[in-house]
């Protein structure tokens, strides 16, 4: 890691310190760590915990798909929930969290590295979006219990609140509550009260359903381009009929821990591009 990194690194792991995300550590378990910038000039903590993975049993897939809201009766209000950092907000047990630490060195070797380990469900962990869907989905059921008319859609950290007449401010206001008295946080600024409402790649308005429009940014030079785009289709995949075969030709391109290492695309790859972006036309 460069000076210049290493120095982000330090600040972005003094927000997490503040945040009480991770705390000091003198764990025998350890993974590295390395910082990517974002697009919005910001930069990402990254750590890396494929050995942690490989450790671990995985829980499966609790939802084997999304949510869709084609199921919500026309004429129906909704409400949009987005939960901030909703990993972030989940605690590991005591017991777990030595297995999630990293260590920062220092520069030239000039004093002692610092080790620190995660508190929260950890970005990357394997079983982390399992475990988020779990404990919001706890988190959910006092709300079921009280409005056992709604329909209530929530995948990881998005939620929706279908119900046959708008729902009062007052009782939005009690769902919101309910939720940050289980250590929850709702971002207020991504409430969606009124149409169109986005939700999980789809567009809803008073009269029909729609997939949202996916800009595919096909420019692909790092790790990093490869994992926006991956992203990107996931939450559109089921939806345009992307498969599991149309994103093979892809998977080299994640082969890395380097966000910045360079990529090539195959005239495979530039093949499979082609499919996908006729797929996402075509809707």
């Amino acid at each position: 890691m460069t000076d210049t990194r290493l120095q982000i690194a330090e600040q972005l792991i003094q927000d997490q310190l503040d945040a009480g995300h991770i705390q000091p550590s003198v764990s025998p378990w350890n993974t590295p760590i390395f910082v990517i910038p974002k697009k919005s000039g910001k930069w990402r903590l990254l750590h890396d915990l494929r050995k942690v993975n490989a450790q671990m049993q995985a829980m499966g897939a609790l939802q084997p798909g999304l949510p869709a809201p084609t199921m919500i009766p026309q004429g129906w209000s909704i409400v949009v929930i987005d939960l901030k950092d909703c990993f972030f907000t989940i605690p590991l047990h005591p017991q777990d969290t030595q297995r999630f630490a990293f260590t920062v060195p220092s520069t030239n070797q000039m004093d002692p590295t610092k080790r620190y380990e995660w508190t929260v469900l950890p970005q990357g962990m394997r079983n982390s979006p399992c475990m988020c869907q779990l404990f919001v989905d706890w988190a959910l059921r006092p709300i079921r219990q009280q409005l056992p008319d709604a329909l209530i859609c929530h995948y990881i950290d998005d939620m929706l609140i279908a119900t046959k007449c708008p729902l009062p401010k007052a009782k939005l206001d009690w769902l919101i509550l309910q939720l940050e008295h289980q250590g929850l946080k709702v971002a207020p600024e991504k409430i969606q009260r009124s149409a169109p409402w986005k939700y999980l790649g789809w567009l809803i308005t008073d009269a029909q359903v729609r997939p949202q429009k996916v800009t595919l940014h096909n420019n692909i030079s790092t790790l990093h381009d490869a994992q926006k785009l991956f992203s990107d289709l996931q939450w559109v995949k089921t939806i345009v009929g992307i498969t599991n075969d149309d994103l093979q030709p892809f998977l080299p391109w994640l082969r890395s821990s380097d966000a910045d290492s360079s990529r090539v695309c195959t005239p495979e790859q530039q093949k499979a591009l082609l499919t996908v972006s006729e797929k996402l036309q075509r809707r």
